[in-house]
């Protein structure tokens, strides 16, 4: 008998404590708290960046050059014409799929979690489960 997978979709804030993962070359989320719950990252399973619909932005006319909007005199390097930064208009976000468990190795789990990091607000989010 096979065993049915069941993916959940979440939208929830976690607390993340990042450091160096087994087998993974760089730092990456190796605890998180949810829901009241200690989990161990165990192993990275998938690392990516996910941008958002920048082309939507009301800014994206200023850097395609479409529009000439006047130069602000308080603009700090790297934001666009109107206050918006390019981090802002990409609205780039992170995302790791990870095999978390609580405990020791032989405790609770393990599951599979996509975690979402927004460097621009530096807020990390639940945004799936699988059990």
């Amino acid at each position: 008998m096979r065993r049915r997978c069941v993916v959940r979709r979440y939208d929830e804030p976690v607390e993340v404590r990042r450091g160096p993962i087994a087998d993974w070359p760089e730092e990456g989320p190796a605890q998180f708290l949810w829901r009241g719950r200690l989990w161990k990252v165990r192993g990275v399973l998938a690392h990516w960046v996910e941008t958002g619909a920048w082309w939507q932005h009301g800014g994206v006319r200023a850097v395609l050059g479409s529009e000439d909007p006047s130069p602000q005199p308080s603009q700090q390097p790297g934001q666009q014409p109107g206050g918006t930064t390019l981090e802002e208009l990409l609205g780039e976000r992170r995302l790791w799929r990870v095999e978390a468990g609580r405990g020791p190795a032989g405790g609770v789990g393990p599951g599979t979690f996509d975690l979402c990091h927004d460097p621009v607000e530096d807020r990390w989010q639940l945004v799936g489960c699988t059990d």
